[in-house]
């Protein structure tokens, strides 16, 4: 008797026998002769009876196959083998249609499902190849049945599902003084500790290469001015002992003269030691600018992943107050300003400039000077993002001024915009650490199904319900995962698990990553709080008070039960406002073909990025900040604020402090400006012009232009997915008439 039955996918399950009516009953109805009620009960109670005690699918319907063959319906049997037949070729037909899709270069959401990748190329095609072929097996091995059918029915998103075999983790805040001082390790011989600015710059990109190569997510630097800073004093004694050299004299004694800052200034009417001192400070200041060139080319070009994308980087920066660390700030900065190769912006790395009250924010501030430059190198480039360090979440009580390791206190953040600061089980820094994976619910469908309850109340109720039950189900799917990854040995991640993880300096080759990985976070994400909020009150929050307040219960929700996990699992659990890409229109999709078009929540290509204002809502900058800024205390495990300008900003860094300004005000983490930026696709010349229909340089009609994605830029639209492409045109200005806007009331 058949008790078991092993599917295809391995699990094992009771063995049901309406199964085998119910696929006998479908052969019987495509026949003219229709059912047989009669012979149907008794295949059924045959094979039942007569099977062994665990039995494959396969082997069950080959005895199904046998048992019509043998009885006087053999019509039945054509139906049901030619039926099976069909089965498994719809099976293979679905995977061989995506390669397909790949092999042609086909553009549509699965080639674009990351921007940042180049899923044309040979390498990004083997990419592809092996993603599309791992899905299913995570699926069917390393999934439980409660999160595979959160996945299977659009309630759950397991971000870099493909790499889940891999045990790799998503990202990490290079601690660079690592690398810089003891080099390391990276395939067939050793980088060597850096002596000058230039090998700095050059190890630094090594370090984010090769890292990248182990891991799925983004890489960054936490204090980029700090970790250079003593580079630019070695190169600078480095040009006076050249001068010592050349002139027979000694110049020691300003080998540790403290300086006020690197400025290049002309040697006319300089003599003797102060002439060459400055003479020293201008080699200096131009081989720090070229270094900081090669920096953001090289991270612009040199591709990881198996030779298919550049990579995911981003470069902290702003509070080293030292003559050195400004110099590094500086020439970034005016590296950044000139562009890449023909005058382009640079993709990467993305720039996040720490903001900090007593160090660069106010007048007085030492480096009030280099948070201007910021703000007129983002007015043109969009890079540098603004990072809030005086915002009340992001502070550490043993931040202090005098402190010359203060950056070990003050949060980091990934361009994209994952955060990770809090922290059980070791010191409270962004530095050796990062988010192990995330999973996002699609609270939408929660509320979805719960419109069609009348009682507003009850309809609320309910929705909580569902969401508590969805925050149960993925807390569990994270800690499997973690359970997963812990399990890798330390060899499996040659340069994270040596040199750059907080603690993985203590573990040998074949030590498990599990004693260290806990540092890290795992984000619980959600994606569509504006059309949830249409579900349940029949507004978002961008537009009504009710909406607003049912929106902060719901975040504030997530928060508090994201808590208790914590202390369940014993695991950094955090609230992630998730920077979503192709699930912005995966999940829509699903639910409108479930659903039908609903005005106002399904009725477009997307989901609104978790819980940013709708891009179509025409409102002013202040309004949407407004709304959005109390979000972000609530979502520590990373978010963004952005806003829209009309126009030419380049000549307009004021707009910007403006915004940065409004950030300090509403408490507000992270955030920065959308602007034109026009980009010729055959020259690369680039403009601000509203509307460039032929570029002026060379005539071409390829034009495109360069846009923020979910917190990064993306060269070229055309590795957009359709979701994102339809919320790009759909995006509206939020200050159309300059810095007069910024505060005024809703438009």
């Amino acid at each position: 008797m058949i008790q078991t039955v092993v599917k295809r996918d391995g699990r094992i399950v009771g063995f049901n026998e309406q199964k085998i009516m119910a696929a006998i009953r479908k052969a019987m109805l495509h026949t003219d002769k229709g059912e047989d009620e009669r012979l149907l009960y008794q295949i059924t109670d045959r094979i039942a009876q007569r099977g062994e005690d665990r039995m494959t699918v396969e082997q069950i319907q080959d005895l199904v196959e046998i048992e019509l063959m043998k009885s006087s319906r053999k019509d039945v049997a054509q139906k049901y083998i030619a039926y099976r037949n069909q089965r498994s070729i719809a099976r293979k037909a679905k995977t061989r249609e995506i390669f397909l899709d790949i092999v042609n270069i086909k553009n549509n959401d699965v080639t674009r499902e990351n921007a940042n990748m180049n899923a044309d190329t040979p390498a990004g095609m083997m990419m592809k190849f092996a993603s599309e072929t791992t899905k299913p097996f995570v699926d069917d091995y390393l999934l439980s049945e409660e999160s595979r059918e959160a996945v299977e029915h659009n309630y759950l998103h397991i971000h870099d599902k493909d790499y889940y075999p891999t045990k790799s983790l998503t990202c990490v805040q290079h601690p660079l003084d690592n690398i810089l001082t003891c080099g390391f390790i990276a395939g067939h011989g050793a980088s060597r500790p850096a002596k000058r600015i230039e090998t700095a710059s050059v190890l630094a990109c090594i370090s984010m290469e090769c890292a990248q190569n182990e891991m799925h997510g983004g890489q960054a630097i936490p204090a980029f001015d700090f970790y250079m800073a003593p580079y630019v004093r070695l190169s600078y004694i480095e040009e006076l002992k050249s001068l010592e050299e050349l002139n027979g004299e000694d110049y020691r004694d300003l080998y540790d003269e403290p300086l006020m800052d690197y400025i290049k200034k002309p040697l006319d009417g300089l003599t003797g030691r102060e002439r060459a001192q400055q003479h020293a400070i201008n080699k200096t200041v131009g081989r720090v600018h070229q270094a900081m060139e090669a920096f953001i080319h090289n991270m612009n070009t040199i591709h990881s992943r198996g030779g298919n994308q550049v990579v995911f980087s981003s470069i902290n920066y702003g509070t080293d107050t030292s003559a050195e660390g400004r110099c590094v700030m500086r020439e970034i900065l005016l590296s950044t300003y000139e562009g890449v190769g023909g005058g382009e912006t640079a993709i990467f790395p993305i720039q996040i400039w720490k903001k900090k009250r007593g160090v660069n924010y106010l007048p007085e501030d030492r480096n009030f000077d280099l948070y201007q430059l910021a703000c007129k190198v983002t007015a043109r480039r969009f890079f540098p993002n603004f990072l809030n360090l005086d915002a009340s979440f992001n502070q550490d009580a043993d931040w202090r001024a005098d402190d010359p390791k203060r950056y070990l206190h003050e949060v980091a953040t990934m361009g994209c915009r994952t955060r990770v600061f809090e922290n059980r089980f070791g010191p409270k820094t962004s530095i050796g650490r990062g988010n192990l994976s995330f999973s996002t619910i699609n609270i939408v469908k929660l509320a979805i199904e719960c419109m069609g309850i009348e009682d507003k109340q009850q309809r609320i109720d309910q929705f909580f319900a569902k969401l508590d039950n969805m925050l149960e189900v993925t807390a569990k799917q994270l800690d499997e995962r973690f359970q997963f990854q812990k399990t890798a040995f330390a060899k499996q991640f040659p340069l994270l698990m040596k040199s750059l993880w907080i603690g993985a300096d203590k573990l040998g080759p074949t030590d498990t990553v599990e004693s260290v990985i806990n540092q890290g976070t795992l984000g619980i994400g959600f994606i569509g709080l504006a059309e949830c909020l249409v579900a349940l009150v029949g507004k978002h929050h961008g537009e009504s008070e009710e909406a607003q307040e049912l929106g902060l219960r719901i975040v504030t929700y997530m928060r508090d039960r994201i808590n208790d996990f914590c202390e369940r699992y014993h695991h950094n659990y955090s609230v992630l406002a998730t920077p979503a890409e192709g699930l912005a229109g995966r999940f829509t999709k699903r639910d409108r073909k479930e659903f039908g078009s609903i005005p106002g929540i399904t009725d477009r290509d997307y989901y609104t990025n978790s819980n940013h204002v709708p891009v179509y809502y025409k409102c002013s900058a202040r309004h949407k900040a407004e709304v959005e800024a109390p979000y972000h205390n609530l979502t520590r495990g990373g978010h963004i604020f952005y806003v829209e300008i009309d126009g030419d900003a380049t000549h307009n860094p004021q707009v910007i402090m403006s915004v940065v300004d409004m950030m300090d005000r509403l408490d507000m983490g992270y955030g920065s400006v959308n602007h034109n930026r026009n980009r010729c696709m055959d020259c690369g010349y680039e403009n601000a012009a509203d509307n460039l229909d032929v570029c002026p340089k060379c005539g071409s009609k390829n034009i495109d232009k360069l846009q923020r994605i979910t917190g990064y830029l993306v060269g070229t639209t055309d590795r957009w997915n359709s979701g994102k492409l339809a919320e790009l045109h759909d995006r509206v200005t939020h200050i159309d008439h300059g810095v007069q806007d910024m505060f005024g009331s809703e438009q």
